[in-house]
């Protein structure tokens, strides 16, 4: 399998500064074991000491402020008994049982006013065990039961507390029937839920397919939760520089045989190789990196590649890895008819974390 430094330009000026040279995302085949897509059900790294006395509301935000308030409460709440069982009782009872009220808090709002922060600090304060609390992205969900199997992912969470959906999206019916069918086991068995999403839950699906015709399915999901909208703008270019120009080839490939622990491919080349690794292990495709190195990065060509990207690009944030690259500007990696479109939420949520890691790569390059 090529990789990126005999395809790379770069490979011409390649500096002789270390005696081995930056490893190649390209040539790595990361095999991750279902026990290991569970035991990592836990906030990334970079939300490990994020708790909801560091997160700094907008001032000129009050829905900010009142998210962690209801949050707060809704971690105290669950601090009893695991609701499954109390249905029990109901059996004997004469008197009907009371509607439930939804057992579980949606955060919708824009990109980067800090709701993963929230649903992490919301983990973290919750009074439970590790091992009955479980956190990942929505992919990661649909991942595990892929691995798992349902009935098996439904036996593995179903004895936790807290469940915490972040980047919940519907972007096929077969994940609708999927996740509604998942969710409603969970909560007759007593498990909370939380999820973060750019969109409500009664739109989950607008714009990706005919979401009418499933309607059902995403009128019982909206029913499992209360939504809570928090209002803001993008906090990883609040008051910041915008991200910096892409470099050189040159710089590029200077500043990975610098880095201990860097990755040099050429975008195109990684591209190509995202699509024979499964979604799931490109959390592994960066186990031990400590910066992505990409050059001749360019729009990219269509649209399951750029989901693909996506996907990378938050395991890259959550792992807080930098990103340094040639080309173009990663406001130019999706086309208009991509931004405009029925996945355009997560482009910018890409555009806007990888323009925040470009930020972090700066200083790799000497000055």
């Amino acid at each position: 399998m090529s990789t990126s430094l005999s395809t790379s330009g770069a490979t011409s000026s390649r500096p002789q500064i270390a005696d081995a040279g930056p490893q190649a995302l390209c040539a790595r085949e990361p095999r991750v074991p279902a026990e290991r897509l569970v035991a990592e059900m836990v906030p990334p790294p970079r939300f490990d000491s994020v708790r909801f006395d560091t997160y700094n509301p907008d001032p000129t935000q009050p829905s900010q402020s009142e998210a962690v308030t209801v949050l707060s409460g809704f971690a105290a709440g669950l601090g009893g008994a695991h609701a499954s069982g109390s249905g029990k009782r109901r059996w004997f009872s004469k008197k009907p049982a009371p509607a439930a009220a939804p057992r579980g808090v949606y955060l919708d709002g824009g990109y980067g006013v800090g709701k993963t922060h929230l649903l992490a600090s919301l983990w973290h304060a919750t009074p439970a065990e590790p091992a009955l609390k479980a956190f990942g992205t929505f992919v990661e969900l649909t991942n595990l039961v892929g691995a798992l199997g349902f009935q098996q992912t439904v036996q593995t969470l179903g004895g936790h507390r807290l469940l915490c959906i972040d980047e919940f999206e519907l972007d096929d019916p077969g994940d609708t029937v999927l996740v509604s069918s998942l969710l409603s086991r969970l909560v007759e068995q007593g498990v909370a839920l939380a999820a973060t999403s750019n969109t409500l839950p009664g739109k989950l699906g607008e714009g990706r397919f005919a979401a009418a015709d499933f309607l059902r399915e995403i009128q019982g999901l909206s029913a499992h939760f209360r939504p809570l909208r928090i209002d803001g703008q993008d906090y990883r270019h609040r008051g910041l520089p915008d991200a910096p120009a892409p470099f050189s080839d040159e710089q590029v490939a200077k500043a990975a045989y610098a880095t201990d622990g860097a990755s040099l491919d050429d975008f195109p080349g990684l591209l190509e190789h995202l699509a024979r690794v499964h979604p799931s292990r490109y959390g592994a495709l960066t186990d031990g990196i400590t910066a992505v190195c990409l050059t001749d990065v360019g729009p990219v060509p269509d649209q399951s590649t750029a989901l693909r990207l996506v996907v990378l690009a938050d395991r890259l944030y959550d792992r807080e890895v930098p990103v340094l690259a040639s080309g173009v500007p990663f406001d130019r990696l999706f086309s208009e008819e991509m931004l405009n479109g029925g996945y355009r939420k997560k482009y910018f949520r890409a555009i806007s974390r990888l323009t925040a890691l470009a930020r972090d790569a700066k200083p790799l390059v000497s000055q």
